[in-house]
């Protein structure tokens, strides 16, 4: 049995979603602001069962009109109208679906969740909607309301008019022109409309209830914006009156708010909600579950209790002694009298009482002792580093929720799984908080296998665990396969119908298909790389190594705009760019792809020339550009128009490739009319289009052989093939640090062809800031 997918309707910037959830560890990624918290919050909120818990501000704002027009129509509504129903408001309401595949012999678990008499294993679903309570104490409240203001709108307009004068004298209509009486303000009187009502009554007058829902009406996500369908409840539907995930999902939740430090005010952290932020307290609330020797005593235990219990008897002595003149002091002020009880002092010691202090966890210093009885340095655990002690906060954690679920006992051989929820469902929100690189990925290794380092869970393999991981770090993310990553995309207002800005979700599991060869090198390629596109705005792949050290050094000098956005440059062979495509679809990201002409003849590299039959050897250009192998003709590449080189596939993902045009160069052997030259890769076309910077050049390697075709070439082909010889044996790599080390590396001009792509991946970024959009209300204002 485990969790297959959740659903998530009306809640924030999430109009509808689906997360697929992975058998062991899900995580969801996105760039800043995509849903990723919300969704954690979402599960938070309809989970806890607290109605309370959600506001007005946690309904997706695209419901607003709709709403008030309700309210609007409440207000017009005679007293014969018949009433609205909740199910009526099911395309605003916010709800959260679970869906679970659970086998014919698990009937006992979800027997509230059946839907028909003929399942015999397979999904069941269930609802968690925020709904009123009681719609007509809801409607005849807010009449109630709205005419208590239709009531004082008149009074005071009514009031108003009796202090403005009526007369025709001009000198007594001004006679006190600082009065505030010529002066009419606004007031706005609550509620203005039906989500003004809701902003102070929603938690009072509305509550999360449970419904059981129907797996035949279960469709998968639509369309490219991959938009979920959770289907409609029937006019009929009737909640569930007990909880269906009691006995069925153990939910333990580590959030991203964990107060770590010595903030020098124990009042400040909150164990109550966290569980304990300290180590020492994780210690003592482990202690006190699964290992009190106070609890149901072993013959092992008795030695240690003893030694309590001889404690306890000195330390009360000593109390009595020590305060026996303070209370002696106290009766001569008239307490106790002959009626009174008489003041005992009487302590009371627990095991847990050694670790209730500061001191109850300690980091041993390592120091080089001088001699033997040299004593060993320790510290208190906030002197320790923020990234270790939250790191042994989590797993601590993570051990407390495991042995929680499965009601740990002190003796593992009386373990069973009666009273046992067959799902554990473990949330955590950005572990990567505090946590240097190295241990963010070692955390999110190992994480899952601490929740399930059990021996019941190992007799007993009905028992599942389930891990969901929200993260912001691509550290994290590297260390997971991509199947098991969530990608969580921004879309502006207005895209796919919806006019305010809202997320959807991808599974990646699905975007290349089972054991094809294109998943194994994503797969590895992704792993050997830093998994930043998964958060970045848009992604840049280029051809080699020289492009990925010297493109962010032309974008932070000369596209400002560019250098301050979160872009992912991705270095990958042109053989291989184009195996890409189908994850750069599936994250629907801006994509600029810089790849070079490689013009050849029957799979030989040759230098490139107008009218010589040359054809592109290049796959990103012929997959990418959608091209037949008879149609990727370098004479027809060069003339390509801007607009053949992109494709817009929808209002925020588009993509374009870049590669080598034609550049005008002055050959100092051959006067001083410009020629056409055709460069074949980066390297060339940047030494082109900088050829007085390069031609002035000396040394060895490629930069002087460049130097040297600069200064002795009479014509632009006899450039061309010179080049070419240069670059077939050259280090492109000592190549690109010596343009980087040179003092006026600055002054350099970009490439045209690298210049047009990064001007249009520059122009989508601007475009895509517009789904910041300014919400705007239009409240009744009364003139007084």
């Amino acid at each position: 049995m485990q969790i297959k997918y959740l659903e998530i309707a009306n809640f924030r910037k999430l109009h509808s979603i689906r997360i697929d959830l992975s058998a062991e560890t899900t995580l969801l990624v996105g760039a800043n602001n995509s849903g990723k918290s919300s969704s954690m919050l979402a599960l938070r909120k309809f989970l806890g069962g607290k109605a309370s818990a959600i506001r007005l501000q946690d309904l997706t704002l695209c419901h607003f009109d709709r709403i008030d027009e309700i309210g609007h129509s409440w207000e017009m509504a005679s007293p014969g109208d018949l009433l609205p129903t909740a199910n009526d408001w099911d395309d605003w309401l916010p709800h959260l679906d679970i869906w679970i595949s659970a086998e014919s012999g698990e009937y006992h678990y979800v027997r509230d969740l059946i839907p028909n008499f003929e399942w015999d294993g397979g999904l069941v679903g269930m609802r968690f909607r925020l709904e009123p309570e009681d719609v007509a104490e809801v409607f005849m409240d807010y009449r109630k309301q709205r005419e208590r203001v239709q009531e004082l709108i008149a009074v005071l307009a009514a009031d108003a008019d009796a202090k403005i004068p009526h007369d025709d004298n001009p000198q007594s209509r001004n006679a006190d022109s600082g009065d505030s009486r010529q002066h009419p303000v606004s007031l706005s009187l609550w509620p203005q409309n039906l989500t003004d009502y809701f902003s102070r009554r929603l938690g009072k007058l509305f509550k999360i209830r449970p419904y059981r829902l129907d797996p035949g009406k279960l469709h998968t996500p639509r369309g490219m914006m991959r938009r979920a369908s959770p289907q409609r409840l029937s006019e009929h539907a009737i909640h569930l009156e007990k909880n269906p995930i009691e006995g069925l999902i153990k939910i333990h939740e580590i959030n991203a708010q964990r107060g770590f430090g010595d903030h020098g005010d124990e009042g400040q952290n909150d164990s109550k909600s966290s569980g304990g932020k300290k180590l020492s307290e994780q210690l003592r609330s482990y202690y006190e579950k699964h290992l009190d020797p106070g609890d149901s005593p072993e013959v092992s235990d008795l030695e240690a209790l003893r030694a309590i219990e001889i404690a306890q008897s000195v330390f009360n002595t000593r109390l009595s002694t020590s305060f026996g003149p303070a209370l002696l002091q106290v009766q001569t002020l008239g307490y106790p009298g002959r009626s009174d009880p008489t003041i005992t002092l009487q302590a009371k010691l627990a095991a847990t009482d050694g670790l209730n202090h500061e001191a109850a966890v300690l980091f041993e210093v390592d120091s080089k002792r001088t001699n033997s009885l040299s004593a060993v340095l320790r510290l208190p655990e906030t002197s320790n580093g923020l990234g270790y002690q939250n790191l042994i906060w989590m797993i601590f954690r993570l051990m407390s929720f495991r042995d929680d679920w499965l009601k740990k006992h002190r003796n593992p051989d009386e373990q069973t799984t009666t009273g046992i929820e067959p799902i554990h469902l473990v949330l955590i929100e950005e572990p990567e908080a505090h946590l240097h690189v190295q241990v963010q990925q070692v955390f999110v290794r190992h994480a899952y296998q601490v929740l399930c380092e059990d021996d019941l869970i190992t007799r007993y393999p009905n028992l599942k665990t389930q891990l969901l991981v929200s993260t912001h770090s691509s550290h994290v993310t590297h260390e997971v396969e991509y199947q098991h990553l969530r990608y969580f995309r921004r879309l502006p207002a207005g895209m796919d119908g919806v006019q305010v800005p809202v997320s959807t979700v991808s599974n990646l599991s699905s975007v290349f298909g089972e054991g094809s060869y294109t998943q194994k090198f994503v797969t590895r390629y992704l792993r050997a790389q830093h998994a930043e596109l998964f958060f970045a705005d848009a992604v840049i792949l280029v051809e080699g190594a020289a492009e990925r050290m010297l493109l962010p050094q032309f974008m932070r000098a000369q596209f400002k705009f560019l250098d301050q956005c979160y872009i992912s440059i991705l270095d990958i062979g042109g053989s291989h760019a184009h195996r890409l495509r189908p994850l750069i679809d599936a994250l629907g990201i801006v994509t600029l792809v810089i790849t070079d002409l490689d013009a050849g003849m029957a799979k030989a590299a040759r230098p490139v020339r107008r009218g010589a039959d040359l054809s592109t050897n290049n796959p990103t250009l012929k997959h990418w550009l959608r091209m037949k192998d008879a149609s990727a003709k370098v004479d027809d590449l060069l003339e390509m128009a801007d607009e053949l080189k992109c494709q817009e596939l929808d209002q925020l993902f588009a993509i374009r490739l870049a590669y080598q045009t034609p550049i005008s160069v002055i050959l100092s052997a051959a006067g001083e009319a410009p020629v056409e030259v055709l460069a074949n890769t980066f390297e060339d076309s940047l030494v082109l289009t900088n050829a007085r910077h390069f031609a002035s050049r000396s040394g060895r390697g490629l930069v002087g052989q460049f130097a040297r075709a600069l200064q002795s070439a009479k014509t632009s082909e006899e450039l061309g093939d010179s080049m070419f010889e240069a670059l077939r044996d050259g280090n492109k790599a000592e190549f690109a640090l010596e343009v980087l080390g040179t003092s006026d590396f600055p002054s350099l001009t970009v490439p045209e062809y690298i210049r047009e792509g990064l001007e249009w991946l520059e122009s989508k970024l601007r475009k895509k800031q517009s789904e910041l959009v300014l919400v705007t209300t239009n409240p009744t204002e009364v003139i007084v």
